[in-house]
């Protein structure tokens, strides 16, 4: 409770000490463009929205079931309290049937409904905001050829002031812009792609960029790393930690670029294999984009200069890694090797991995006490067959096993604590 009381505190003071100064902008609606409709781009098109919404990964927010796609209600754990997706099927009661063009260039560009109602940013607005206008129609006309779904999805449960949601005025002045996405010349035409639709379209700041104690992403450490919380089968929500995806050290200066196309495509390389949420990235996502656009993100990313949060002065002692190295060695060497480097069709490589590094270990430490969340057969089908060691092991080893693992195969990330192992059962 001690960040979030924090945050509650941080929020009163800042909206309270500008709530006088700031009155008058404060009331002020999101901007409207003159005349804007679906007729000023001519060569907007459903089919041109249906990949694009793949490229945002719309579907993956808005489906808590298969047999109600779009419908929303997807559960969203935050600090703040609990969230739940809309139904953006063209429905007029429970969806955006009844919206135009404008309405959901307004939601898109301004986080604002119709209503004039503030839509809170787990709503990735903030990256939405850079596609361009053309794509926007393209996506609009998509959503208005789905299956319209008479489903109203939860209310959200946050807690006072977060429930407030005028305040969410003041955020967008500290924190949104809704400036359109704008290349830069001094860069090929494949960079620009790939920073527009990992940027913009993909939104990979919002999963892999740290937030700051009112939510916002911190953008000296973009991309270097986040942690969210999602949800699980079972009811809850767990941590996950999404690792630096910069060209640091931690992150992924071992990756080609071919590595990242094959991952994004196929979901598993040498490097890795997608478990956890980057599930649905890249089922409902990525696999999807053309070989085009797979290859101009993996360009971008590639050239993210390197950045890091990790910590140097937090390393395991040498009786915790001599520990350590014992347990992988009973359990886990004989997939992932002695050396790291993993044996083929058993174990990924462990060397200089971003996962096993991450400033957050949670990620790692969910592996290993609940075994990889793979995608479903037949797209794994030659998936890893490595147990849930929670039961196995006790707190204290699994903390000087991954402290272990942070440390060796040329990763340098810090120890990990057998509290942070308990938070993560």
């Amino acid at each position: 409770m001690g960040k979030l009381s924090k945050s509650i505190a941080l929020m009163l003071a800042v909206g309270l000490a500008a709530s006088l100064a700031l009155m008058f902008v404060l009331g002020q609606s999101a901007p409207e463009r003159q005349g804007l409709s679906l007729s000023s781009f001519p060569s907007a098109s459903a089919e041109q929205g249906r990949y694009l919404a793949r490229a945002g990964n719309c579907s993956a927010c808005h489906t808590a079931s298969p047999e109600q796609p779009y419908a929303g209600g997807v559960a969203f754990y935050s600090d703040f309290g609990l969230l739940y997706s809309t139904n953006i099927t063209p429905h007029n009661d429970q969806g955006i049937g009844a919206w135009s063009f404008a309405d959901f260039y307004r939601a898109m560009k301004h986080g604002e409904g119709p209503e004039g109602r503030h839509y809170y940013p787990a709503f990735p607005y903030v990256d939405y905001a850079q596609i361009a206008d053309s794509d926007l129609a393209s996506i609009f006309l998509y959503l208005q050829t789905l299956e319209p779904k008479d489903i109203r999805p939860p209310d959200n449960a946050l807690g006072f002031p977060f429930n407030i949601r005028s305040l969410l005025r003041f955020w967008k002045l500290l924190f949104h812009d809704a400036s359109e996405f704008e290349p830069n010349s001094s860069k090929s035409a494949q960079w620009n792609r790939g920073a527009y639709l990992t940027e913009a379209l993909g939104h990979c700041g919002a999963c892999h960029s740290p937030r700051n104690l009112l939510g916002a992403e911190i953008e000296r450490y973009a991309l270097s790393g986040g942690t969210h919380m999602s949800q699980v089968k079972l009811g809850g929500y767990r941590l996950w930690s999404a690792p630096n995806i910069t060209g640091h050290a931690t992150g992924l200066s071992s990756w080609t670029e071919e590595d990242l196309v094959q991952y994004l495509q196929t979901g598993k390389s040498h490097k890795a294999i997608v478990h956890g949420p980057m599930v649905d990235v890249v089922m409902q996502s990525t696999r999807y984009l053309s070989q085009e656009d797979l290859a101009a993100m993996a360009h971008y990313i590639k050239t993210l200069s390197p950045i890091s949060q990790n910590e140097t002065d937090n390393n395991p002692n040498i009786a915790e890694l001599i520990e350590g190295e014992v347990i992988y060695t009973v359990h886990c060497g004989s997939c992932h090797l002695s050396s790291g480097e993993g044996a083929d069709g058993l174990g990924v490589s462990l060397v200089k991995n971003p996962i096993v590094q991450a400033h957050d270990p949670a990620s790692l430490l969910n592996v290993i006490l609940y075994g990889p969340d793979l995608p479903q057969r037949p797209f794994s089908v030659d998936r890893s067959n490595m147990k849930a060691f929670g039961k196995r092991l006790s707190d204290h080893d699994i903390a000087v096993l991954t402290s272990y693992l942070r440390q060796a195969f040329g990763n340098r990330a810090g120890r990990v604590t057998e509290a942070q192992v308990a938070a993560q059962r």
